[in-house]
């Protein structure tokens, strides 16, 4: 089996190339593995014996954390940790593999001792929202071109051989790999779990061979992959192929991250079968795989986690990317752009609205300053919409123009919790994001079609309260976020 993913990207012209930032050929993203295991173990489905012997077992990084940065990109500042008691896991997987493998291990997994220098070929931050639901995985591609604080900008995958140089070890890797997305995110992550190729291989031997459904047949020479549409039953070899393929798929990289994410679903729900939980030989293997290639933060309580987990149905994880605007090759590097505009929504949408923003009352219309911008590619929509607000009490600016936006936002500074409030209570389908980007309460119109919501009928009576009245009134409970992604976990789920 070949060694690595086929890689045609041409170094940069000139100079020399970063230590662990040349594209090397390698194989699987192993995060899955680690996932896997902690679904089976944290969920509380086995003996408590469990739970201390994988305690004992793994390896603790103790890492310094550093404040995140304030603005999508790094714009500086410090970042509150708005999602509360919602857990955030940053799962990475890398392509290093332990010194003490042998020979045989070596060539179950087509390849060889790596060569000292480690990028991350998986980046997935599991967001587990307070108070059970469905948890989130956000898949952060490895390509995306990102500030790394102190080293510029480049690939995302870097960042950890960036932090573990000159003296920087795991501990000082995965720091700046945290701070990187934390940055980018405006997330807090609370805890780390790194996985070893190796690490994904031994687990999912011990799971035994699992079930995919492609829509359409799959043929790629450099990962040998070679499936047939319709279901197929993988062993581990075959696994390491599927979720490692990138040629053959049409949006290459952000593809793969579809085949992380399906895969990784379907193993969930196998782990978290009884003929797993109840199979003391496949749960010894599985903490066997763990301990022997896996580290954890040193903060990471597992007994804390088992509660954290009860509450979560991890066999219909649903899944996202974050957004992106297309895979340009920059200073000779494919690369993948990201869309730091429509990141705070993004994230919004999943981990909800921002505590200042829940507490807040909307004020009175006449008090609230707003203006419009036309991100809809809809002619006059800015100054249609400027009027309908005027003529509902609004102060409103200039209308004007921005770049085509799908989602319609209300932004606002920090502090205008209760203006941005009114303005979502007459545009229906609005969803109010905090920036730090605006000065003032700004609405952006996007394709989805949502406008300000026409005045009622002569003689109509209403009896939802206005604006002005909700100010003086109990704010109802907030809406959980919505859904985003997809939901791989449902039996006989598809991709293509």
């Amino acid at each position: 089996m070949p060694a690595d993913d086929h890689d045609t990207s041409p170094a940069p012209a000139g100079g020399p190339v970063r230590h662990g930032r040349q594209r090397r050929r390698r194989l699987v993203l192993p995060t899955i593995g680690g996932v896997l295991a902690m679904a089976l173990v944290l969920t509380g489905g086995y003996a408590a014996w469990s739970y201390e012997q994988l305690d004992s077992s793994l390896t603790k990084v103790h890492i310094t954390r550093s404040a995140p940065s304030g603005a999508p990109g790094g714009g500086g500042g410090e970042v509150a940790d708005t999602d509360g008691k919602a857990q955030n896991i940053l799962l990475v997987g890398d392509d290093h593999r332990p010194a003490d493998a042998t020979p045989q291990e070596l060539d179950e997994l087509g390849t060889q001792l790596d060569d000292g220098a480690t990028n991350t070929d998986t980046m997935i931050v599991l967001h587990i929202p307070a108070g059970g639901g469905s948890a989130t995985m956000i898949s952060f591609p490895r390509d995306s071109w990102v500030p790394i604080p102190g080293h510029g900008t480049f690939k995302l995958n870097s960042a950890y051989s960036d932090g573990a140089a000159n003296g920087g070890g795991d501990a000082g890797g995965m720091g700046l790999l945290i701070q990187t997305i934390e940055n980018i995110s405006g997330l807090t992550i609370d805890h780390f779990v790194r996985v070893s190729l190796l690490g994904f291989y031994q687990l999912v031997k011990a799971l035994g061979p699992i079930t995919v459904c492609l829509n359409h047949p799959a043929h790629d020479p450099n990962s040998d992959v070679d499936l047939p549409a319709g279901t197929s039953t993988l062993n581990a070899s075959q696994a390491l192929s599927f979720v490692r393929q990138r040629d053959g798929l049409p949006r290459g990289d952000l593809d793969r991250e579809v085949r992380q994410q399906y895969f990784l679903s379907q193993e969930a729900r196998e782990a978290l079968s009884a003929r797993t939980l109840l199979n003391p030989v496949k749960v010894a293997d599985l903490l066997h795989g763990v301990g022997d290639a896996v580290q954890i933060d040193d903060t990471l309580s597992i007994p804390d986690l088992v509660s954290t987990f009860s509450d979560i149905d991890l066999s219909a994880i649903r899944s996202a990317t974050i957004p992106t605007s297309g895979t340009p090759t920059i200073d000779g590097y494919s690369t993948v752009a990201v869309d730091f505009a429509a990141l705070p929504a993004f994230f919004q949408d999943i981990v909800g609205p921002p505590a200042a923003y829940v507490a807040a009352r909307a004020a009175a219309p006449s008090a609230v300053h707003v203006a419009v911008l036309n991100g809809a590619q809809t002619p006059g929509a800015a100054g249609t919409t400027s009027a309908a607000l005027t003529a509902k009490g609004f102060v409103v600016g200039a209308p004007g123009d921005t770049t085509t936006t799908g989602t319609t936002v209300v932004e606002y500074p920090a502090g205008s919790e209760a203006q941005a409030k009114a303005v979502v209570a007459v545009v229906p389908g609005a969803l109010a994001v905090e920036s730090a980007t605006v000065s003032g309460v700004t609405l952006v119109l996007g394709t989805d079609g949502h406008t300000v919501a026409a005045a009622a009928a002569p003689g109509a009576t209403s009896t939802a309260p206005s604006p002005a009245a909700r100010s003086h009134a109990a704010e109802p409970a907030p809406a959980p976020a919505k859904p985003v992604g997809n939901a791989y976990g449902a039996q006989g789920t598809c991709i293509n």
